[in-house]
């Protein structure tokens, strides 16, 4: 007779819940079982469990940590991010990975997320297996992205599903090196799309925020505006609109100082004057939701300025790509990519957000400044490109 070899975690029932600070130790001590490099620390831990804005769960067997799924979630959008998963040696076998991905799935639902992402070490076969049996699928890489310097593996799953339709570009994804180079790497990635042999670098990044800034902002270095971008973007032979919701000076009222202000204001008229003398098709009006899906329908690549509020809770001007539109979502590309909130470009690129949250988004400050920069191919670069 055959004896049944049965796991500790087949003999006792086990139990999901919230993690807690009460399982730092024991998730810690996890973590250093699970993992050779990219460990979760304590503080790591204490951080995701009090501040971060996560789905964090753990199992238990008979009082025993078994294992953990840690799922964050990217405030303002519909996208979450699968940022780790571990089941203890001594309890694996009986499908605890398998639940605690469900359950981090139907938490994405549950926040509307459309995407769940990851990443994950090529030489880690069981949790690719996983994934893969899961309904994930590769769809890029990341060279050295580990500290022992192996690749990453990028993977996606759509959990939550619409109707099929809607306008998606090819857009590269660029991350700002500074605070405030927004601007400039929204518009190397537009330039890169429309014209992929254009470099994207911090040497060319800085150069077109030195064109582009509006010298002063906020309480930091001077941020950009659209018309600096569009001027930049038109020397470089790409065809430019702007729209822009006011004639005025932008970005007067984060800026307390007088003297600052009538600075803004001196370089501000500059940038209106060349605008006007050079092939830009401005537009001192908002721009629809219609036409910006009419512009993507046409190729053409749109730089839409927001507020970070229903990001960060933080009132800053920034730039985003839209690299997409269907019938209930807007994709885009936000260049800042914050490791000290654990997002990298799986977090940043191809965003889903609501459309109705993005129009709400798509507006800076008491005056509500709505602003748009759209690149085209020039009919020359065509040519080039053909």
């Amino acid at each position: 007779m055959t004896r049944k070899v049965t796991t500790k975690a087949q003999e006792k029932q086990p139990v999901y819940r919230a993690a807690t600070i009460r399982d730092l130790d024991a998730l810690v001590a996890l973590e250093e079982k699970s993992f050779a490099t990219d460990r979760l620390t304590r503080r790591n831990f204490t951080w995701m469990i009090r501040k971060a804005h996560a789905f964090f769960m753990v199992v238990e067997i008979d009082g025993a940590l078994a294992g953990y799924t840690l799922l964050l979630f990217h405030k303002g959008t519909s996208l979450a991010r699968m940022y780790s998963i571990a089941v203890d040696k001594a309890f694996r076998g009986a499908g605890l990975a398998r639940e605690l991905l469900t359950r981090s799935e139907a938490a994405a639902v549950d926040n509307d997320c459309v995407y769940l992402r990851l990443e994950v070490h090529p030489d880690n076969a069981r949790a690719i297996a996983l994934y893969e049996e899961a309904g994930y699928f590769r769809f890029g890489l990341y060279k050295q992205y580990y500290d022992d310097k192996s690749d990453a593996l990028r993977y996606e799953k759509r959990v939550l599903f619409e109707a099929p339709g809607g306008t998606s570009l090819k857009v590269p994804y660029y991350s700002q090196t500074t605070p405030f180079t927004c601007g400039p790497s929204c518009l190397l990635m537009a330039m890169r799309s429309l014209e992929p042999s254009r470099a994207m670098d911090r040497t060319l990044e800085l150069q077109l925020w030195r064109e582009s800034t509006t010298i002063f902002m906020m309480s930091g270095h001077g941020g950009c505006g659209p018309h600096g971008l569009a001027l930049a973007a038109e020397r470089r032979g790409f065809a430019v609109q702007a729209y822009i919701s006011h004639k005025g000076p932008l970005f007067l009222n984060g800026v307390r100082s007088e003297e600052k202000k009538a600075v803004m204001r001196v370089v501000h008229e500059d940038f209106r004057k060349q605008v006007q003398g050079s092939g830009i098709d401005v537009h001192y009006q908002p721009i629809s939701m219609k036409k910006l899906e009419a512009a993507l329908e046409a190729g053409g690549i749109p730089l839409v300025l927001v507020s970070t509020y229903r990001f960060s809770s933080s009132k800053v001007p920034h730039w985003v790509v839209i690299v997409g539109m269907d019938e209930r979502f807007v994709y885009i590309n936000d260049p800042d990519a914050d490791p000290a909130h654990m997002r990298t470009a799986t977090d940043n690129a191809n965003l889903p957000v609501l459309k109705k949250q993005f129009e709400r988004m798509a507006s800076f400050g008491k005056n509500r400044l709505r602003a748009c920069v759209i690149l085209s191919a020039s009919a020359s670069a065509s040519r080039r490109q053909g």
